[in-house]
């Protein structure tokens, strides 16, 4: 799975970590690999593993200075690119062109510094989502560390029938869809097509004059989340990375494309009832989390005015998800009809790392393919979803 993740560019830090040329350095993990970002002097960004290959002290402590980074240890200096440079005490005055820092490209878009640490030679470019294309003050971004295997996580995020039931209480059917007059008149149907860019999941019930309500929302490969969107209101999106097995860092972004979000928007946002979670200043740890059972308030949870107890729909998700353990025995589960696009998900990406190995290209690699917008449809009653997808029969 991680040769496939290699493929993609992803999100390791928001600029502003990086705030001025010969800042403070960064630690960065991500698909297990201990690494540093640094802003070099002519401001670009450079990412490299963290120990130096001398005797192993780590880059953190060393000196951001004149295009590259200093070990304090013995004063070895690396350049932007992880060449290095001076090794001061060595005799050999060439020794230092046969060392490099193991090191990967960075690209900033969208008030974010993006990664990708695969094969130079099959290196795509940036991509082009639309949150990371819209001006700084359209976008609202946080991120938050979760102590989960990044699938895991992803799964997580595409479990629809957990709406209803873990948000019961901070979220009602007519946030989510829009439609106040929606009645439901049979079960919930969920399909998944393959896309371009990945895939596009529906959830669909049906109306009682016979219509078909879709809730539809996307996965842009690798690990991009479109939610379902309601007229009028802010787009939203999660990003999911792997920081090694058992943790992942998830990303979530609210955005507008035609205006910037206001003060009451934002203020809103940062009272953490929604998909963001307030953070400890200088860290991604939530400041409610697994270790104060994440602030739930068992008065609040009996009054019936929230399901959980716990505050926002992040810190509801991830109460959830980390309480399966970081990585969980899936051999113990009995997945049900309604784990349709769960079930779609892995099945998905177990496709794709067989075919990827077989030398077929992963979706999603094309910046075309990530012009997408969530949108829901209605449509008349037994068209298929994958005729919907491509509104083809959308009434």
């Amino acid at each position: 799975m991680g040769e496939l993740l290699r493929r993609y560019w992803m999100p390791i830090l928001c600029s502003s970590e990086l705030p001025e040329p010969d800042c403070t350095p960064v630690r960065v993990t991500i698909l297990g690999e201990h690494l540093i970002a640094i802003r070099v002097t002519d401001g670009s960004i450079s990412l490299f593993q963290e120990h130096c290959p001398h005797r192993r002290a780590s880059l953190y402590f060393g000196r951001n200075e004149q295009q590259g980074i200093r070990c304090v240890y013995h004063g070895w200096k690396f350049d932007g690119t992880g060449q290095c440079v001076e090794t001061p005490g060595e005799l050999n005055a060439n020794f230092k062109n046969k060392i490099k820092l193991t090191s990967y490209p960075c690209r900033e878009q969208g008030g974010v510094i993006w990664t990708y640490m695969g094969p130079s030679d099959l290196q795509p470019a940036l991509p082009q989502i639309e949150w990371s294309l819209v001006p700084e003050s359209h976008r609202f971004i946080s991120k938050r560390i979760q102590e989960t295997n990044w699938f895991q996580a992803l799964e997580g995020g595409w479990d629809y029938i957990h709406i209803g039931m873990l948000h019961r209480g901070a979220i009602t059917l007519t946030t989510m869809t829009g439609t106040p007059d929606f009645a439901p008149a049979g079960p919930v149907v969920q399909e998944a097509v393959e896309m371009d860019y990945g895939l596009l999941f529906g959830r669909a019930q049906t109306h009682s004059d016979d219509r078909v309500y879709w809730m539809c929302s996307q996965l842009l490969m690798p690990s991009h989340k479109l939610l379902p969107h309601t007229e009028g209101s802010a787009y939203a999106a999660h990003v999911w990375v792997p920081i090694d097995d058992e943790h992942c860092m998830l990303w979530s972004i609210d955005y507008r494309t035609d205006a910037p979000l206001d003060a009451a928007e934002i203020g809103e946002l940062e009272r953490w009832f929604g998909i963001h979670a307030e953070v400890v200043p200088g860290t991604d740890r939530a400041v409610f989390n697994k270790t104060n059972d994440y602030g739930i308030d068992r008065v609040l949870q009996k009054s019936g005015e929230s399901f959980t107890g716990i505050k926002g729909l992040g810190l509801q998700d991830a109460a959830i998800q980390e309480s399966q353990g970081t990585i969980y025995d899936r051999t113990q589960e009995h997945l049900c009809s309604s784990d349709q696009h769960i079930i779609a998900l892995r099945r998905y990406f177990l496709k794709l790392v067989h075919e990827m190995r077989a030398g077929t290209q992963p979706p999603g690699l094309d910046p075309a393919s990530h012009s997408q917008r969530p949108q829901n449809a209605v449509s008349a009653k037994n068209v298929p979803f994958a005729t919907v997808a491509r509104h083809e029969s959308v009434v």
